[in-house]
């Protein structure tokens, strides 16, 4: 079976398409094209709700944005990717009267606007190319509202720093479009570099850089979009967030952040079952906490220097952290499990699936020479299971969001 690669288009050729298909619909030059990244999220899943730590890196995947201000309040906008165009008066955009794609994009203007004086036009013509693979887990809406976010924060001389321009793409998409996220995707999207991977402290929403330049050392981490249909998702994962809650409760504290941070116990396993009592609850707050473990001894590990002396032991904390997705925190499905599986048996250091589960996406690290062998297998798998074709991109730490013309 052979595996099919989504590979990410040329930047400089794509932002220069953004530019000329605006023109073709607007009948003039753009101000300008920005871009921002998908991510995925490397380790330390399920809790950024617990005030956990997570390492996330922008991936090659970006949505790319080329707009102009204009002197009205008017707003108008197009996507690449939609039959569907969206005009509307800046001054009347509120949380739920803009529907679809076009509120994401709404709902950037919206959150913007109080840096704006009171008679200052809001109006901007936009135009939408998106690459970030739809359902796939990379976080194609925060690319989104980080792109339009760059666009009016230069657009408009808004001054936003990077802290201030996720803080407003996450407004857009929790206030204004109903979404419940924390803020990981937009801060990786925002805040990450080319070469690198990003801690992020989910308890005041800090970052720092790390090193994680996959290129020089000859590995690669694939990403498996598996395609499968997420079901029960928004119910799930409210039981999940509700089930860690409860954790925390029992155990006396605020979030689990601050068990985690405490000496921890010879038995973690043991403690939680007795601290906890509720045997499916212990189990959740037993992978929050020792998730968020893995996250510290990934994080001290890459700061030593080279991958390769500690290779074993970083693949080993990502698969232990998969198998802790799938049988403590129960949000794999039979297509990631299948992923991650056939990836470990086709030679990868460690997989584990990313993103919050019950669907979406795994990741390999691999080494860059065996990517399309590894990838073979996974497909190979998911044809004898009779699963849907997966679709495969390699992903090497990319920019953060920012201008591209």
């Amino acid at each position: 079976m052979t595996a099919h690669f989504n590979d990410a288009p040329e930047r400089e050729a794509t932002a220069q398409r953004a530019r000329e298909k605006f023109i073709e619909t607007y009948g003039y030059e753009p101000d300008g094209v920005w871009s921002a990244p998908g991510r995925v999220n490397i380790i330390g899943e399920h809790v950024d709700y617990q005030a956990g730590l997570c390492v996330p890196m922008a991936i090659s995947h970006r949505c790319y944005v080329a707009a102009a201000r204009t002197p009205e309040n008017t707003v108008r906008m197009r996507s690449l990717q939609s039959e569907e165009t969206f005009s509307g008066d800046a001054r009347e955009f509120a949380p739920g009267k803009v529907e679809g794609w076009p509120a994401y994009v709404a709902g950037c203007v919206w959150a913007v606007a109080s840096r704006l004086g009171g008679d200052a036009p809001r109006g901007v013509d936009i135009l939408v190319d998106g690459y970030v693979p739809l359902g796939s887990g990379l976080s194609s809406s925060a690319s989104l509202e980080c792109g339009v976010v760059a666009a009016l924060n230069d657009l408009m001389s808004l001054g936003m720093d990077e802290k201030e321009q996720v803080e407003a793409a996450i407004r857009a998409e929790n206030e204004f479009c109903g979404a419940n996220t924390g803020g990981l995707d937009q801060s990786a999207s925002v805040r990450c570099r080319e070469g690198g991977a990003l801690l992020l402290d989910c308890a005041d929403f800090t970052t720092s850089p790390l090193p994680w330049n996959l290129e020089t050392e000859d590995l690669a981490l694939l990403i498996v979009d598996t395609r499968a249909e997420h079901s029960h998702v928004t119910g799930e994962y409210a039981d999940r967030r509700a089930a860690s809650e409860a954790a925390a409760d029992a155990c006396g504290v605020k979030t689990l952040r601050e068990v985690a941070d405490a000496e921890q116990p010879s038995d973690l396993r043991a403690w939680c079952a007795e601290k906890i009592g509720d045997e499916t609850v212990a189990h959740r707050g037993f992978h929050v906490i020792s998730e968020i473990a893995r996250v510290k001894e990934f994080v001290e590990l890459l700061g030593k220097g080279e991958l390769r002396p500690r290779l074993a032991r970083i693949g080993q904390l990502l698969n232990e952290s998969h198998d802790s997705l799938r049988d403590n925190y129960e949000v794999t499905c039979p297509e990631l499990d299948t992923a991650v599986d056939a990836a470990r048996e086709a030679g990868a250091h460690g997989a584990r699936m990313t993103g919050g589960g019950f669907g979406g996406s795994a990741i390999a690290l691999v080494e860059a020479e065996k990517v399309t062998e590894v990838a073979d297998a996974i497909a190979a798998a998911f044809a004898a299971k009779g699963f849907k074709e997966p679709a495969f991109f390699v992903a090497l730490p990319s920019a953060g969001a920012g201008r591209d013309l």
